[in-house]
């Protein structure tokens, strides 16, 4: 049913919300109420002036009874609709159902909103409670411990005639495990509670160092310079509030040396300009700024416009940073997804992968994935080279084509019969 026949619904659903009766609005506006029948049931045009009398009496804008309900929530209606299975012939009444019952229609997309949310913080938490080696360490702690003061009590109730002084020794063992044992359930609650309670909570160093680029909006004006140095590098992490240890110092370092040396041959600037010749497209900027492809996706990671994501990896598979992006999860702890472009060049160094994909679950958006893996310079003979694979994912357009499915790690993908699963999903 096309928009405009619905105006006589949205009239009729209104004045029902606002507890009028049909004839006391029709007396209101100037018309008879059996007139205003015909409207209501869809079987009468309205013309601009009756509909600004309608409106007015209803107190609501005219528009809310021409156009009905915005296109974001007949769209969120259809999602939901087509996640359900729920056939085609009733997939297209969704812009009457929100018309006629705006109420309804609302209550049944914020419901639906709620259930994706809820569900993807079921599927951080169980990463997390999987993987997270702070939670995994703590509980080890607390269970050793409390074996360790389970045996010592043991061993005094099986020995009633043990002599004073072990006895002592073995009452002075259970003091030390006690406090030990309440020390670490405290280190633990308040790591949980500041887990939950505040927003820019970090558990590792490598989450740590995602919030200092965070802060920085991924982007270091000081390091795009040609003659930038590492003094400034220095300056930039003694006054990270974000990174508060050794190890996250540590981590950042080395990723504003990596933005340091990809700045010189490749500023911001100069990038800007290439892509107003050329386009996005990476394999293109390379070939134009004869430089790598890996450099080019790292430099259009950094480009706010672009709103890119970027993840790097070594050979083992490990993450070693990710500048996230709404709509694909890089999982915080544990494996990703083996299918990944990332994965699939990290042993063809120089080969360049383009693909669309999008992760499972619902309503994700696709993403145009290009993905590439560099050797780092030789140190020495007989040496390894160290591999580094950069996966950029650039949010791609709805419907310009299919998306290969892929997952973020296993135990949340519910993606059935792949060949790549390592453990049982629990979705």
């Amino acid at each position: 049913m096309a928009r405009d026949a619905l105006t006589g619904s949205r009239i009729r659903e209104r004045r029902i919300m606002a507890g009028q009766k049909q004839a006391m609005l029709a007396e209101q506006i100037g018309i008879s109420a059996s007139y205003l029948n015909l409207i209501e049931h869809n079987r009468r045009r309205i013309g601009g002036k009756l509909l600004l009398k309608i409106a007015e009496a209803l107190a609501v804008e005219p528009q809310t009874l021409t156009d009905g309900a915005e296109a974001a929530l007949i769209a969120t209606l259809r999602d939901a609709a087509e996640e359900v299975g729920l056939a085609d012939p009733e997939l297209a009444r969704a812009d009457e159902f929100a018309g006629r019952f705006p109420g309804w229609a609302e209550v049944l997309a914020g419901t639906r909103q709620r259930i994706a949310t809820l569900e993807q913080t079921v599927e951080v938490l169980t990463d997390r409670l999987a993987h997270d080696p702070h939670l995994a360490a703590s509980m080890h702690e607390l269970l050793s411990t409390a074996a360790a003061i389970r045996s010592t009590a043991a061993i005094l109730t099986d020995n009633e005639a043990m002599p004073p002084a072990q006895r002592n020794r073995f009452h002075a063992n259970i003091d030390e495990d006690s406090k030990r044992l309440s020390d670490s359930a405290q280190t633990l609650v308040s790591y949980l509670d500041a887990s939950e309670g505040t927003a820019d909570a970090t558990s590792s160093s490598q989450e740590e160092v995602e919030a200092f680029l965070s802060d920085h909006g991924f982007q270091f004006e000081a390091l795009e310079s040609r003659d930038a140095t590492s003094a400034q590098i220095d300056r930039l992490i003694s006054t990270a509030k974000s990174l508060r240890t050794p190890a996250a110092q540590h981590i950042a370092r080395g990723v504003l040396e990596q933005v340091m040396r990809d700045a010189r041959p490749v500023p911001l600037g100069d990038l800007r300009k290439t892509i107003k010749e050329h386009g996005t497209d990476p394999a293109t900027l390379a070939h134009a700024l004869r430089q790598p492809v890996a450099r080019i996706l790292r430099r259009l990671a950094a480009l706010r416009e672009l709103g890119a994501g970027l993840v790097v990896c070594d050979r083992s598979g490990t993450v070693l940073f990710r500048k996230s992006v709404e709509g694909f999860t890089v999982p915080r702890h544990g494996s990703c997804c083996p299918l990944w472009p990332l994965f699939a060049v990290i042993g063809q160094p120089g080969m360049v992968i383009s693909e669309r994909i999008a992760q499972q679950g619902r309503g994700q958006p696709p993403f145009q994935a290009f993905a590439t893996s560099e050797a780092e310079p030789v140190q020495g003979y007989n040496a390894p080279p160290l591999v580094r694979s950069v996966m950029l994912l650039v949010p791609a357009a709805e419907g310009s084509g299919s998306a290969r499915q892929v997952g973020a790690t296993c135990r949340v993908c519910p993606q059935q019969g792949c060949a790549a699963r390592r453990e049982p999903s629990i979705v």
